[in-house]
C-alpha cells in the first residue's frame, strides 16, 4: 500500500481544513477541561469552607474540637492533590502530540474564563 506524503510546501497552513483539526480543536479540547477543572475546584472549595464553618460553630457551641495544626495540615494535603491534578491534566494535554500547545493554550484559556 502505498501512501503518498504531500509535499510540504504544498499545505497551506491558513486554510480552514489545515487549522480546525490541527489548531481548533485541539484548542477547543483544552478550553473544555481547563473551564471544567476550574468549576470543579470553586465547587470543591465551596464544599470545603462550609465544613470548616460547620466546624467552627461546631466548636463554639461545644459539639466539638479544632486542632488548627490538624486543620492546617489537611488543607495542605489538600492544596497538593490539587496541584497534582491539574499538573496530570496539563501533562496530558501536551501529550497530544505537536498539537499539545495548542491544547494547553485553551486548557489556560479555559482555566482563565472558569
Amino acid at each position: 500500500m502505498n501512501k503518498t506524503v504531500p509535499d510540504p510546501s504544498s499545505i497551506d497552513i491558513f486554510s480552514s481544513a489545515f487549522l480546525l483539526p490541527n489548531i481548533g480543536a485541539p484548542f477547543l479540547v483544552g478550553l473544555a477541561v481547563g473551564y471544567f477543572a476550574k468549576k470543579i475546584l470553586k465547587v470543591a472549595l465551596f464544599i470545603g469552607g462550609a465544613a470548616v464553618v460547620l466546624l467552627f460553630v461546631g466548636e463554639y457551641y461545644g459539639v466539638t474540637t479544632v486542632n488548627d495544626q490538624t486543620l492546617q495540615q489537611t488543607a495542605q494535603t489538600a492544596a497538593d492533590l490539587a496541584n497534582q491534578s491539574g499538573s496530570f491534566l496539563y501533562d496530558r494535554l501536551t501529550r497530544l502530540t505537536w498539537k499539545g500547545g495548542s491544547a494547553v493554550a485553551g486548557f489556560l484559556v479555559g482555566l482563565k474564563i472558569g
